[in-house]
Protein backbone atom coordinates (compact mmCIF):
# COMPACT_ATOMS: atom_id res chain seq x y z
CA UNK A 1 0.00 0.00 0.00
CA UNK A 2 1.14 3.98 -0.79
CA UNK A 3 2.69 5.34 2.52
CA UNK A 4 3.24 8.67 0.82
CA UNK A 5 -0.29 9.92 2.62
CA UNK A 6 -0.53 8.24 5.90
CA UNK A 7 0.62 11.42 8.29
CA UNK A 8 -1.68 14.68 9.04
CA UNK A 9 -3.99 16.31 6.62
CA UNK A 10 -2.46 19.26 4.76
CA UNK A 11 -3.60 22.59 6.50
CA UNK A 12 -5.43 23.55 3.48
CA UNK A 13 -7.74 20.55 3.17
CA UNK A 14 -8.39 21.30 7.17
CA UNK A 15 -9.12 24.38 6.82
CA UNK A 16 -11.33 23.93 3.99
CA UNK A 17 -13.54 21.51 5.58
CA UNK A 18 -13.94 23.88 8.69
CA UNK A 19 -15.20 26.82 6.55
CA UNK A 20 -17.86 24.37 5.63
CA UNK A 21 -19.22 24.55 9.46
CA UNK A 22 -19.05 28.43 9.82
CA UNK A 23 -19.41 28.52 13.73
CA UNK A 24 -22.37 26.15 14.08
CA UNK A 25 -23.22 24.23 17.18
CA UNK A 26 -21.69 21.04 17.41
CA UNK A 27 -19.62 21.47 14.22
CA UNK A 28 -16.81 19.86 15.62
CA UNK A 29 -18.35 16.50 15.17
CA UNK A 30 -18.79 16.94 11.57
CA UNK A 31 -15.63 18.67 10.97
CA UNK A 32 -13.84 15.41 13.06
CA UNK A 33 -16.03 13.05 10.64
CA UNK A 34 -15.00 14.98 7.09
CA UNK A 35 -11.29 14.52 8.20
CA UNK A 36 -11.32 11.02 9.03
CA UNK A 37 -13.14 10.35 5.53
CA UNK A 38 -10.94 12.68 3.69
CA UNK A 39 -7.71 10.76 5.16
CA UNK A 40 -6.26 7.93 2.86
CA UNK A 41 -5.93 5.76 5.69
CA UNK A 42 -9.47 7.03 7.57
CA UNK A 43 -8.07 8.35 11.05
CA UNK A 44 -7.36 11.49 12.87
CA UNK A 45 -3.21 12.01 12.99
CA UNK A 46 -2.99 13.97 16.69
CA UNK A 47 -1.66 17.05 14.02
CA UNK A 48 -4.95 17.41 12.46
CA UNK A 49 -6.73 17.15 16.28
CA UNK A 50 -4.30 20.09 17.07
CA UNK A 51 -4.68 21.79 13.78
CA UNK A 52 -8.45 21.68 14.08
CA UNK A 53 -8.55 22.74 18.13
CA UNK A 54 -5.96 26.08 16.94
CA UNK A 55 -8.27 26.79 13.64
CA UNK A 56 -11.77 26.43 15.95
CA UNK A 57 -9.87 28.53 18.98
CA UNK A 58 -10.23 25.46 21.41
CA UNK A 59 -8.41 23.77 23.86
CA UNK A 60 -6.87 20.78 22.43
CA UNK A 61 -7.83 18.76 25.30
CA UNK A 62 -12.18 19.17 24.06
CA UNK A 63 -11.06 18.01 20.20
CA UNK A 64 -9.59 14.70 21.78
CA UNK A 65 -12.39 13.89 23.98
CA UNK A 66 -14.91 14.85 21.17
CA UNK A 67 -12.25 12.16 19.14
CA UNK A 68 -11.96 9.47 21.94
CA UNK A 69 -15.65 9.97 23.27
CA UNK A 70 -17.01 8.23 19.86
CA UNK A 71 -16.18 5.12 18.72
CA UNK A 72 -16.29 5.59 15.06
CA UNK A 73 -13.21 8.10 14.97
CA UNK A 74 -10.22 6.12 14.59
CA UNK A 75 -6.60 7.79 16.28
CA UNK A 76 -4.80 5.04 14.60
CA UNK A 77 -4.19 4.07 10.66
CA UNK A 78 -7.10 1.85 9.45
CA UNK A 79 -6.85 -0.51 6.87
CA UNK A 80 -8.44 -0.74 3.20
CA UNK A 81 -10.26 -3.64 4.52
CA UNK A 82 -12.00 -3.84 7.77
CA UNK A 83 -13.43 -7.20 9.27
CA UNK A 84 -15.81 -7.05 12.17
CA UNK A 85 -15.70 -10.43 14.28
CA UNK A 86 -18.68 -10.84 17.30
CA UNK A 87 -18.32 -11.47 20.05
CA UNK A 88 -21.81 -11.79 21.46
CA UNK A 89 -22.22 -15.08 23.47
CA UNK A 90 -23.67 -17.50 20.38
CA UNK A 91 -20.45 -16.38 18.45
CA UNK A 92 -18.47 -16.72 21.51
CA UNK A 93 -19.17 -19.97 22.46
CA UNK A 94 -18.89 -21.37 18.76
CA UNK A 95 -15.35 -20.07 18.24
CA UNK A 96 -15.48 -15.99 17.37
CA UNK A 97 -12.16 -15.84 19.34
CA UNK A 98 -10.42 -18.67 17.48
CA UNK A 99 -11.42 -16.52 14.38
CA UNK A 100 -9.71 -13.30 15.87
CA UNK A 101 -6.28 -15.57 16.83
CA UNK A 102 -6.40 -17.27 13.16
CA UNK A 103 -6.44 -13.69 11.54
CA UNK A 104 -3.65 -12.56 13.85
CA UNK A 105 -1.65 -15.17 13.01
CA UNK A 106 -2.55 -15.04 9.18
CA UNK A 107 -1.87 -11.25 9.15
CA UNK A 108 1.21 -11.42 11.18
CA UNK A 109 0.20 -8.44 12.86
CA UNK A 110 1.16 -7.55 16.51
CA UNK A 111 -2.21 -8.20 18.93
CA UNK A 112 -2.96 -8.54 22.47
CA UNK A 113 -6.18 -10.68 22.82
CA UNK A 114 -7.10 -7.70 25.31
CA UNK A 115 -7.56 -5.30 22.48
CA UNK A 116 -10.63 -5.23 20.54
CA UNK A 117 -8.64 -4.11 16.80
CA UNK A 118 -5.77 -4.48 15.34
CA UNK A 119 -4.75 -3.44 11.70
CA UNK A 120 -1.91 -5.07 9.66
CA UNK A 121 1.03 -3.88 9.12
CA UNK A 122 0.97 -3.11 5.70
CA UNK A 123 -2.72 -1.57 6.29
CA UNK A 124 -4.46 -3.92 4.01
CA UNK A 125 -7.10 -5.29 7.28
CA UNK A 126 -8.19 -3.44 10.21
CA UNK A 127 -9.73 -6.26 12.12
CA UNK A 128 -12.10 -5.13 15.18
CA UNK A 129 -14.43 -6.63 17.25
CA UNK A 130 -18.48 -6.10 17.47
CA UNK A 131 -20.90 -6.58 20.67
CA UNK A 132 -23.19 -8.18 18.40
CA UNK A 133 -24.50 -8.10 14.99
CA UNK A 134 -28.18 -10.10 15.70
CA UNK A 135 -27.45 -12.75 13.69
CA UNK A 136 -27.30 -15.54 16.06
CA UNK A 137 -28.51 -18.55 14.62
CA UNK A 138 -25.69 -18.07 12.46
CA UNK A 139 -22.85 -18.00 14.82
CA UNK A 140 -19.86 -17.09 14.64
CA UNK A 141 -21.01 -14.26 12.30
CA UNK A 142 -18.18 -11.89 10.78
CA UNK A 143 -18.93 -8.79 8.43
CA UNK A 144 -16.00 -8.44 5.56
CA UNK A 145 -15.93 -4.69 4.34
CA UNK A 146 -20.43 -5.03 5.31
CA UNK A 147 -21.17 -8.14 3.72
CA UNK A 148 -21.83 -10.23 6.87
CA UNK A 149 -21.11 -13.66 6.78
CA UNK A 150 -22.35 -16.70 9.47
CA UNK A 151 -21.21 -19.95 10.69
CA UNK A 152 -17.61 -18.59 9.62
CA UNK A 153 -14.94 -20.95 10.09
CA UNK A 154 -11.32 -20.46 10.58
CA UNK A 155 -10.27 -21.64 7.08
CA UNK A 156 -13.43 -20.35 5.59
CA UNK A 157 -12.28 -16.77 6.70
CA UNK A 158 -8.56 -17.27 5.77
CA UNK A 159 -9.38 -18.08 2.06
CA UNK A 160 -11.72 -14.95 2.18
CA UNK A 161 -9.42 -12.65 3.00
CA UNK A 162 -6.93 -14.18 0.73
CA UNK A 163 -8.93 -13.71 -1.87
CA UNK A 164 -9.76 -10.46 -0.91
CA UNK A 165 -6.22 -9.56 -0.86
CA UNK A 166 -5.29 -11.10 -4.24
CA UNK A 167 -8.63 -9.74 -6.09
CA UNK A 168 -7.10 -5.93 -4.46
CA UNK A 169 -2.97 -6.83 -5.96
CA UNK A 170 -4.91 -7.96 -9.29
CA UNK A 171 -6.73 -4.77 -9.35
CA UNK A 172 -3.60 -2.36 -8.83
CA UNK A 173 -1.26 -4.52 -11.42
CA UNK A 174 -4.25 -4.05 -13.57
CA UNK A 175 -3.92 -0.24 -13.89
CA UNK A 176 -0.23 -0.34 -13.81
Amino acid sequence: MNHDNDGPLAPEKVDEVIAGYPNKTGDVLSILESLQEMHPLKYLPMETLALVAQRKGLAPSRIFSVATFYSFFNLRPQGRHTIMVCRGTACHTRGSSLLMAGLRSESGAEYDSGEESFTTPDNELTVRTVACFGQCALAPVVSVDDDIHGRMTDMKLRRRVRELIRKEQNDENSKS
